[in-house]
């Protein structure tokens, strides 16, 4: 039964995935988190985590890791090709549409319309994440802020913005940083 679970969750998450790995965030909360409670909140930021750190794209990372967690090795490979699916339907049935009809006004329109959804839906994981990261799970207010997590956010932001420094880079430094910081007790 598990397996179907992954299977049919990950499926969801492949065919509402439109925009990539970002917009697939707030989709992976809803049934990881939300739904089956197979990962806490904290889990799941962990995982975007990981997930952004490994190479790939963030949904078939997340299904990769959630299946492990949950099932073992069949739990992955069955939550992957849940994930993956969907996309390998959908992108031959609108390569195939694409390329014989994509002078098409109609189909111009609809590509311009979809784009506002996927901002915003990388929009609600950002922001989710992002209060996560901040206050730890806690009510948002200036006392549960955490100030370490604060500060390495304001810094990353600051360098990659910026300075323009490679992300990967970037989260490396602060990677270190953690670890820095919990060896010295911070």
């Amino acid at each position: 039964m598990i397996y179907w679970e992954l299977f049919i969750s990950f499926l969801q998450i492949g065919l509402v995935s439109f925009g990539g790995g970002y917009a697939a965030m707030a989709p992976i909360q809803a049934q990881v988190v939300d739904k089956h409670g197979w990962l806490t909140l904290a889990q799941f930021t962990d995982l975007i985590t990981i997930s952004q750190m490994t190479p790939g794209p963030i949904a078939l990372n997340s299904a990769t890791f959630v299946g492990l967690q949950v099932a073992g090795i069949p739990g992955a490979i069955v939550a992957t090709l849940g994930n993956v699916f969907p996309s390998i339907v959908i992108v031959s049935v609108l390569a195939y549409i694409y390329f014989n009809y994509s002078k098409v006004r109609a189909i111009q329109a609809t590509l311009d319309a979809v784009r506002p959804t996927v901002v915003a839906l990388i929009a609600v994981a950002g922001v989710s994440i992002f209060m996560n990261a901040m206050w730890n799970g806690n009510a948002v207010a200036i006392d549960t802020l955490d100030v370490t997590n604060a500060f390495i956010f304001i810094g990353a932001f600051i360098i990659i913005r910026k300075l323009k420094w490679d992300p990967t880079v970037v989260m490396l430094l602060t990677g270190g940083v953690g670890i820095f910081l919990v060896l010295i007790g911070v």
